[in-house]
């Protein structure tokens, strides 16, 4: 079967075909650095690993580039709080952003491209739509007039005279078009924007900086939103992509104003295939920094483990919604504790004297067999994590039967059911079997008393089975946890 995936450019399901038949271009929109990374960003991060994985299973050069926004006005609002300026904020993040990628077992992408260092780019971008007359320049500010690009809103399914207007309110005296959007904007933050987006538990420093400001030919000043990826993406991947990923809600006018600006630059097609996470929701909203309903990355990998989020994430399809609850993800603890156990019985069965080369389970061999087709199928279409992982637990089911069953175990049986669960399960799905991932994340005694903590407010809340799980999860990678009259100990 070949890959088919879920184009909303088209609206339709297509066969995919890369423009080099070896190589595959796939760019993901990163994240901006101005609050910690949390499950919804975990959600559609898993999904990318995952759809990079698979390419690279199936045989493709896969050129995965993930973006970092440093500069951004909500960076600048974070200033006096989480660093003296807007770079010290920025990579404040990024760390705990790196952090969490390897906490998840992500793969390296390529390529993690900073807008701050891609300014001369960006720039450059900026004065080939001036020149071409698909942008003007309007008091220090350069803005794309979206009436130069015929085919504007065909990502978005919109027409243009059903567009409202884009960008702040300051904007509208200066732009020829309502839906006109900034390429440039002349000089710093403006203050009323960084109030918009100061938390309320900012320290109230008065006097705020407006961001860093960039030399360009229309005066100081700073890049759009959405010229940002456009430069990025094309420096490192250059002027069509294969894939290009994003959550469901840049449809518009993220990735409607990436299409416009950079086709118009180019003449050329900007990406092939537009694939979007479906939104993450948390009581009923989308899990999201702003609205504060999230959960971060750290404190639930520190709860629940590496693999058991990862289950839950692939429990559901990239471009399905999926809703955070504590029951769904204890059910994914206890999904990824039957894998888990199975793959040790299995491993442990192989390795025993009780496996022989002549015996022969049919049964097992044969439900191998189907497994890793559907598995295969499942893949091919539209990256189905969620069947995929149905037919890894099918697998699952059938090695418990001849465990179960059988005294003499079938050698070549298990050791071929094994290795489906290693291939599919570890280099696809990105679980560690046999032990609990960590990417290059060391255990550290801050890690650790972050989840005592956690364990302590189970115990004074009254769960106490999460309280015991959380310290049988330490005990598993190796701290031992003691409780005394002055509070609980440990030792690695």
């Amino acid at each position: 079967m070949t890959l088919r995936v879920r184009n909303t450019l088209s609206g339709e399901t297509e066969e995919f075909v890369p423009e080099d038949p070896d190589n595959v271009r796939l760019y993901y929109c990163g994240l901006t650095t101005s609050d910690p990374p949390h499950l919804g960003h975990a959600r559609s991060w898993v999904h990318v690993d995952v759809m990079s994985r698979w390419l690279r299973f199936s045989g493709y050069n896969v050129h995965h580039v993930e973006n970092l926004t440093d500069v951004n006005e909500k960076i600048v609002a974070r200033v006096g709080r989480d660093g003296d300026d807007e770079n010290d904020v920025a990579e404040h993040y990024i760390a705990e952003i790196v952090e969490s990628m390897r906490a998840l077992n992500l793969e390296r992408t390529e390529v993690r491209p900073r807008v701050s260092e891609h300014v001369p780019e960006i720039i450059d971008l900026v004065e080939t739509l001036v020149e071409s007359g698909h942008a003007y320049e309007a008091n220090g500010s350069v803005y794309f007039d979206v009436t130069t690009f015929e085919e504007y809103g065909k990502l978005s399914n919109q027409s243009l005279e059903n567009i409202e207007e884009q960008g702040d309110p300051d904007e509208r005296s200066e732009k020829r078009n309502p839906a006109d959007f900034a390429l440039w904007k002349a000089g710093g933050v403006d203050t009323g924007a960084i109030e918009r987006h100061r938390g309320r538990d900012h320290p109230g420093t008065p006097a705020h900086p407006e961001g860093q400001t960039w030399e360009s030919p229309w005066g100081e000043g700073r890049p759009g939103w959405h010229i940002e990826c456009s430069a990025m993406s094309m420096t490192h991947l250059g002027e069509t992509l294969d894939i290009h990923v994003g959550g469901r809600d840049l449809v518009f006018p993220h990735h409607e104003n990436e299409i416009a600006q950079s086709e118009a630059a180019t003449g050329h097609t900007f990406a092939n295939y537009w694939l979007h996470c479906a939104l993450f929701e948390m009581d009923e909203e989308k899990m999201s920094s702003s609205l504060g309903n999230f959960v971060t990355v750290q404190d639930a990998v520190a709860e629940y483990g590496t693999d058991a989020l990862r289950l839950f994430m692939v429990s559901g399809t990239y471009n399905s919604r999926q809703t955070y609850s504590e029951e769904a993800i204890d059910e994914a603890v206890e999904r990824w504790e039957r894998l888990s156990r199975c793959y040790d019985d299995a491993v442990a069965a192989l390795d025993s004297v009780d496996a022989h080369t002549k015996t022969v389970d049919d049964d097992l061999r044969d439900a191998t067999e189907t497994a890793g087709a559907d598995f295969e199928d499942a893949m091919d279409d539209d990256f189905n994590t969620r069947e995929a992982l149905s037919a890894l637990s099918d697998l699952a089911s059938a090695i418990n039967v001849h465990l179960a069953e059988h005294d003499a175990y079938d050698y070549r049986g298990l050791k071929d059911a094994v290795e489906a669960f290693e291939t599919y399960g570890g280099d696809v799905l990105g679980f560690t079997f046999g032990g609990e991932a960590g990417g290059d994340v060391t255990l550290t005694g801050d890690l650790v008393e972050l989840v005592l903590e956690l364990r302590e407010k189970a115990r004074d809340a009254g769960e106490y089975e999460r309280a015991d799980r959380l310290r049988n999860e330490l005990e598993a990678l190796g701290v031992t946890v003691e409780d005394t009259d002055s509070g609980p100990t440990y030792r690695l």
